[in-house]
């Protein structure tokens, strides 16, 4: 196992963790009601897919071996669902600070993302 070679700061580790749990439950949610299949679907790429592939170094633990490019369009997916399931199902003004909220954490990200884009 692999040890995790550079920590990030907390603050990028929670808002991005905030916006996952935004797209974990809300895009299940505002899916169910047109097919369960897509909306317990949508939970195993969001929550399974990154939980198994990994960029070595990035974070302790990794089962299947990715580039650096993999992990952050996995991030950028995540992100992604954050944001469809804000328009989806809240009130405009909570949707645009989730929508804001993503785009900061974009920025909190970009060391990360140079980090794993440079392997």
């Amino acid at each position: 196992m692999e040890k995790q070679q550079h920590a990030e700061p907390w603050y990028a580790t929670a808002l991005r963790a905030g916006l996952e749990l935004v797209g974990w439950i809300g895009l299940p949610i505002a899916l169910w009601p047109h097919s369960v299949l897509l909306a317990i679907g949508v939970d195993v790429l969001l929550i399974g897919v990154p939980a198994l592939l990994q960029t070595p170094g990035d974070k302790p633990g990794t089962v299947v071996a990715v580039p650096g490019w993999v992990t952050v369009l996995m991030v950028l997916a995540e992100l992604a669902g954050a944001v469809t399931a804000a328009r989806l199902l809240f009130p405009g003004w909570a949707a645009v600070l989730v929508t804001l909220l993503a785009l900061a954490c974009c920025g909190t990200e970009m060391p990360r993302w140079r980090r794993l884009l440079s392997r």
